[in-house]
């Protein structure tokens, strides 16, 4: 019995923002598995709705293995997952995570007990209150 063969992927980047902003997720990347090669075409799983129920999409082979990334406008729009395809897995950038200790001693000397104002310590517990939260 012989062994299958390594799945190939495509990948793309999801970057949908909801319409609240409470519920926004940070990009992350997205894997289309290769079904099919040609000469001239790759063809991917774009949507899998459940079993058989697939939608195919293809992108020119010669220029995304020339160029490694490909803008792919049969995906219906800027905004899906798949408009901007890569060979290899894109590295995302990650948000820079705030410095709690930084913004804790910032409040501490913006309290009025040290010389601050009133609205200088809620502006500076608001600020900690508020990246402490984004850490969690």
């Amino acid at each position: 019995m012989s062994a299958p063969a390594p799945a190939e992927f495509l990948y793309g980047v999801d970057s949908s923002v909801a319409d609240d902003s409470r519920f926004c997720e940070p990009p992350r990347v997205v894997r289309f598995r290769i079904t099919k090669k040609t000469p001239k075409r790759i063809y991917y799983v774009r949507r899998e709705r459940g079993p058989g129920d697939i939608e195919i999409g293809y992108v020119n082979r010669q220029q995304i293995e020339a160029d490694g990334e490909l803008y792919n406008h049969g995906a219906g729009g800027w905004w899906a997952p798949d408009f901007h395809l890569y060979l290899n897995p894109p590295e995302l950038e990650q948000p820079a995570k705030p410095d709690l200790a930084a913004l804790r001693a910032e409040m501490a000397a913006a309290h009025p007990d040290r010389g601050g104002t009133d609205v200088e310590f809620i502006a500076a517990r608001q600020r900690y209150q508020k990246a402490k939260e984004a850490t969690a």
